[in-house]
This record gives structure tokens, sequence and C-alpha cells, in this order.
């Protein structure tokens, strides 16, 4: 139904600068994307999800806002936006687009002006300035609190080159209103709404007991506050015409948590339409670790307006391929994913079985994660190399210059969206068949096949044997689909079969 398309959706994330690049500078923008479109139609996706590309000093990939209502000169114009969401329509192909509101960048305007104002003024409320620090740490490692020459100090989640919105001034939410309907305006279909648990800070900014940072709720994350401030989202989401392309706006938070309870609040009735289920994500490769996942997401969805789309990998994490310990188990994830109910979100290159590449230079590293641990940790550069689409060598058809922003690895010839295209049993085909062949419906039921056994009904059965010994399927009159050869009635470790 075009009203609420996004309950069953299939949604492709674009990480702009590593999609595909039109102009031969080595770096992705929006008339590289403009040439793929027809791939992303020939892969059934019914919209796409664009990280941040507005006018940014990309010290952390873009998420380092500085102007949330233009498109940074890297990638085009706002022209070039609108063409791209005008013919992805004519392909029935939906645009969101991803919304920092935690942090903005330490070149945006507003936050200039706060360190030019100085203490006390209006200008520095906007962000939560103070003379003195408390003992919150960054997730990107080291202290959460930068000092400014005048002697105060402003709280950064994130980077020092990202300082945090005081959403306990009403400026902010005011502000924020603003920026989603510029894009919601313009077309786009819904949102992406980074570190969504985030925003509001207990206004006393106690020093905590276990400063080390996680998703529990905190002074700075999962605070009550947040309920009625999506409510107010979704109202605005709701404001816009349901009855035509795109049909009903949607949000999705980013909404982490180190537990399922956590993000109860979040499906409570009337807040933002979806909620990421990042704990199948986190979930090893493990049989029972799944089944309880998935059984914790579906329960906190039953009854609700708020769904939780399943994804296994995104531009923070490291790539399903390496993660799992094999392109066959992330193949078989991939028709685990696209089997369960619900909506699907999928992260460019995961149809193509990219590893992460782990063996990036130093000096080509970009991440703050990087950078703030003094290489410790490695960050995330890994899983957003740019997308090789054609050729034998580097760059394989991404630009038609001779460097990409960040060095693709020797051997993904074979990789290639142009070698996978012609290939029957492709990791390309495979989620191209996966995606067109899904079943529609809520419907869910477990069937007990043995413990390293996944297996669950939903119009077909989908089997994932996670086990080191083949398994013996369930009776069956076909297989509709499968991530690798199967025999007879027995399914290899490592893969995943469709049934009906």
């Amino acid at each position: 139904m075009m009203n609420e398309w996004w309950r069953e959706a299939v949604v492709y994330q674009i990480y702009p600068r590593s999609f595909a690049d039109g102009n031969g500078d080595g770096l992705g923008d929006f008339a590289g994307a403009l040439d793929r479109l027809p791939y992303l139609a020939e892969l059934g996706v019914d919209a796409v999800w664009f990280s941040p590309f507005y006018r940014s000093p990309f010290l952390d990939g873009g998420y380092d806002v500085a102007d949330y209502c233009d498109v940074d000169p890297r990638f085009g114009a706002l022209a070039d936006f609108d063409a791209f969401v005008a013919a992805a329509a004519a392909h029935e192909i939906r645009v969101l687009v991803d919304i920092v509101p935690n942090h903005c960048s330490s070149a945006h305007p507003a936050f200039q002006a706060a360190l030019e104002a100085g203490p006390g003024s209006p200008e520095r409320e906007m962000f939560i300035f103070r003379d003195q620090p408390n003992n919150w740490q960054s997730i990107f490692g080291g202290s959460a609190w930068t000092q400014v020459p005048d002697g105060q100090w402003y709280l950064h989640l994130f980077d020092s080159s990202q300082p945090d919105w005081n959403w306990a001034n009403p400026a902010v939410p005011a502000l924020f209103e603003k920026v989603l309907r510029f894009w919601l305006d313009r077309g786009v279909a819904g949102l992406r709404i980074d570190v969504a648990h985030a925003l509001y800070k207990d206004p006393l900014l106690p020093d905590v007991a276990d400063p080390k940072p996680s998703d529990r709720p905190s002074p700075w994350f999962h605070r009550s506050e947040l309920a009625e401030h999506y409510r107010s989202w979704r109202a605005i989401l709701d404001s816009y015409p349901a009855d035509v392309f795109p049909g009903r706006r949607t949000a999705v938070g980013e909404f982490w948590g180190d537990e399922l309870v956590h993000l109860a609040p979040y499906f409570a009735p009337g807040g933002i339409p979806q909620t990421f289920n990042f704990f199948l994500m986190a979930a090893a490769w493990d049989a029972a670790a799944l089944r309880e996942t998935i059984t914790g997401s579906l329960a906190l969805s039953a009854g609700s307006d708020v769904v939780a789309p399943w994804v296994i990998g995104n531009h923070d994490v490291t790539r399903p391929a390496t993660r799992y310990g094999s392109v066959e188990r992330a193949r078989a994830a991939a028709l685990m994913l696209l089997a369960l109910p619900g909506s699907a979100y999928v992260y460019q290159g995961e149809e193509l079985g990219l590893p992460e590449v782990l063996d990036l230079p130093d000096a080509a590293r970009e991440d703050p994660v990087f950078l703030r641990s003094g290489g410790a940790r490695l960050g995330r550069d890994g899983c957003r190399i740019p997308l090789p689409w054609s050729g034998t060598a580097a760059p394989y058809g991404f630009t038609t210059g001779t460097e990409t922003w960040l060095p693709q690895p020797d051997g993904w010839g074979p990789l290639t969206a142009s070698a996978q295209e012609s290939d029957p049993d492709s990791t390309l085909n495979l989620y191209r068949s996966a995606i067109r062949l899904r079943p529609p419906g809520q419907d869910f039921a477990w069937l007990s096949l043995g413990d390293d056994v996944l297996a669950f009904e939903r119009g077909f059965t989908c089997v994932v044997n996670m086990g080191t010994s083949a398994v013996r399927l369930p009776p069956y009159d076909e297989i509709v689909l499968a991530s690798g050869p199967v025999e007879s009635d027995l399914l290899p470790p490592d893969t995943a079969v469709w049934l009906r």
C-alpha cells in the first residue's frame, strides 16, 4: 500500500562518497548516483537512503554538518539532488535523507556565532557550554569536552569538531523543524535520524560512576524527553499528503541500546514510524542468539504503529562477509534478512558480497575513531571503500579518473557489478532474486529443526544451517531460492534456503 509503503520496503543505503563518481574526481556524487539509477531499479529496491551530503568539512564523513539545507559542492548542487529525486520517482524509488540532530560541525555558523558572542549569550545557549567539564567521555575516545579560548568548555559526544546542540533551548527544535520541512517539501519520502537516542542531556550534567561510553540509558542517552519530541516529528511527517507518491512520509531512528528493553519507549503509539533493529546486526553467527533477537524484536513491535526494520550492515560496522567469517555466511544471512517480515535495509556493497578492507594504509584513513584512538581502533573506513563497478583493476569503473578517495584493494575484479551481472550464482543475482521473491505480509512462525538451525514459516519456509554439518530439510515441493548448492534434502553448513 502506497500510504505506508515503508512497512515492507527494501531500502538501499548510499554512502555518497563511495557509491559512484560522475565527474572523475574520485569522489562519489549525485551525477554518479543518477547514472546508476537503472542498477538500483534492477536490484528492485523501494527506496534509497543517502548518508549526509550537506555542506561539511568532512572531518567525520559528513556527519559534521555545516549547512543542513544545502548540498556540499563535492556532490553537486541542490538541482542535482532534485534531479535524482525526480528520476528516482520515475522508477518508483523513494529517497530518504540523513538528519543529524544531536550535533553539527564546529564550522556551522551558529557555533561560530557562539564562539564570537561569549559566555552567557543567547548564541552560546544554542550549544552546551560550561565553566567546568564533567567526566563524560566521547564515543570516539577521550574527553567529551573541549575548552575554548575564553575558558569555557563545550560538550561533544563525538569528535571535538561536532559540538552538541542544546535541545533544552526551544530555538533548536524550531531550527530543525525548518530543516525537516525543507527536505520534505523537496519530495523526500522520509528521514533517517542519526544518533536518535541522544539529543537531550541531563541539565545538571552530573559526573557518572562509569563514564565509559555505552548505549545504556544515561544522562546523555535515552532521556524521557525524547518520546514527546519524536511525537512532534511524527506530526510533521503526517502533515504531508499520503495519497500521492511517495505516499505517507516516514522516519527511521538510529536507536542503539545495550538491551532490547532500552528501545521499548520508542514503540509507544505516535512515535516515529521506524526504529532500527541493530540487535540482529550485532548478534553472532549463532542460531540461538539470532532466534532470541528476532523473537524479542517482533515482540517489541507487536501491536504498535512503530516497526523495527531489519539490517545486517551499514557504514558504521564491519561488513557481513568479514564479520560473519565468510561470504557464504553473508549470503545465507541475506536470505534470512530478506525473508523476515517487514522492512529491510541493505548497505551498498552487501549485494556484491564485499569484504571489509582491513589493511588500509594509516595515512589513507580518515575516520576520527582511528585518529582519536591513536590507531588503537581501526575505525570505519574499511566498510566505506568506493564500490567496484567494472574492470579488473582499481578504480574498477567507479571513476573516470585514476584514483579514489579511499584506495580500493587488488583482487576485486570478480566482485564488480559487471562481473556479477552475467553469473546466475553471483551474490548480486541472489539479492535481486530475493528482493523480487520476498513474501508480503506479517505472518511468522518458528520451526524447530535443531539447535544449529534457524527456521521459520511465512508464506514459504526459510531454513538457515548455522552448524558444522549438513541437516535434513523438512518436506517441500520446490526450492524457491538458495544461498549455495543444495543436494536433495540435505542443507550444507552456512547455507540458507527458501522452500515452498
